[in-house]
């Protein structure tokens, strides 16, 4: 278990960072405190991605193992009521970067007192994990390839798990993702006389039933996938054939290929609507994130690190997450990190504006690292 000291530490990192969210590439105040944080303890840190930060331990070997953190925030109004809740209104760490960061920041503290490296050691701190995507960006300076990185660990605090339980999946764990926004151009006309408008509503409404088809009737039921529609506005009045119908949603699956094939059936369907009801439809599909894929042999390390009472075999989730960036260059594990607490009422999801935890997770976390990095005969500590 970790001091006393080391968990105050966390604790002071973790609300220190809470009360000053910032979002995307934006994080100036973020990383003059990460960067403030490390120069205390001896280290170089270095700039990378506008606002993201790395620190590179050199040991007797220069293959790497990686640890990465995101920083961003969300655009949330906290109403935690905390002593601790953000300072920036409208911003809150509601989905716990604010504690990844500590924990990266442990460790670093933590390594900060070995004396000797048998193998080398790389820690990430990334903005934009919220989007539009940090880690593809590091990834595309060639940082992996230049510290001969060869695996990489991350965490993520979750709600849904126990609290102190560390969460894994092998293979498949967190789902590709797009968006898309469709807009379909009509013409007006008294409701009195549709034949003389083109229904905007009516075609956008069964373009929508089309896409829920995709999923019944075109994708393999094992193959788990989402399209999900989130908004619908259409129309101006009740006597009016509505001129303009728009909807926006989301699209999520494990298998590359599936994704694929939904984009295609997608556009498909958009021309065909386009074509019946002699209208104007416009599809646009932004790709975001690959899966998160978990290495097997990382997984199978991990088994033998983490004590059995203290870790949990979970599901796959459609959340998605842009580590799977750093998966697509080097093998990989994404890790979950249970908060949950009902006693305390510590249950509310990511991204809720009543998000919150106890720091005594953050300990786990650095134990966990500390450990793995035993487990390579990184350090002898």
């Amino acid at each position: 278990m970790m001091h006393q000291n080391i968990y105050d530490q966390l604790k002071m990192y973790r609300r220190d960072l809470h009360q000053i969210p910032e979002i995307g590439f934006d994080l100036p105040k973020t990383y003059q405190y990460i960067k403030s944080a490390l120069e205390a303890m001896g280290y170089e840190p270095q700039t990378i991605a506008e606002t993201g930060l790395y620190v590179y331990i050199e040991g007797a070997r220069k293959d790497a193992i990686a640890f990465r953190a995101d920083m961003d925030a969300l655009s949330v109004t906290e109403k935690t009521n905390s002593t601790y809740a953000s300072r920036h209104a409208g911003f809150m760490h509601a989905c716990g970067h604010d504690g990844h960061m500590a924990i990266l920041l442990g460790l670093a503290e933590q390594l900060s007192t070995v004396e000797t490296f048998h193998q080398s050691v790389l820690l990430i701190f990334q903005p934009a994990e919220e989007g539009p995507g940090g880690a593809e960006v590091i990834v595309k300076t060639g940082l992996l390839e230049k510290y001969h990185v060869k695996k990489i660990f991350g965490i993520h605090l979750n709600p849904d798990l126990e609290e102190g339980k560390v969460g894994l999946v092998n293979g498949p764990m967190m789902a590709q993702n797009g968006e898309f926004d469709v807009v379909v151009k009509g013409i007006s006309s008294h409701g009195a006389q549709p034949q003389n408008g083109r229904d905007a509503m009516r075609a956008a409404m069964t373009l929508v039933q089309n896409y829920q088809d995709i999923m019944t009737n075109m994708i393999d039921p094992f193959i788990p996938s989402i399209i999900a529609i989130g908004t619908f506005h259409a129309g101006e009045a009740r006597n009016i054939v509505a001129q303009e119908a728009s909807f926006t949603g989301t699209i999520r699956t494990f298998d590359g290929a599936a994704y694929d094939k939904i984009t295609a059936a997608m556009q498909r369907f958009a021309d065909a609507v386009s074509h019946a009801y002699e209208l104007e439809v416009e599809l646009v599909i932004r790709d975001f994130y690959p899966p998160v894929i978990n290495d097997e042999a990382l997984y199978n390390d991990v088994l033998d690190v983490v004590p059995s009472a203290n870790r949990e075999v979970i599901k796959p989730m459609m959340f998605a997450e842009d580590f799977s960036f750093y998966q697509e260059v080097v093998p990989g594990l994404f890790m979950m990190l249970g908060t949950k607490n009902e006693s305390r009422g510590l249950t509310h999801p990511l991204h809720s504006c009543y998000f919150d935890f106890d720091e005594l997770v953050l300990s786990v976390g650095v134990e966990t690292y500390m450990d793995l990095l035993r487990f390579y005969k990184t350090i002898d500590v």
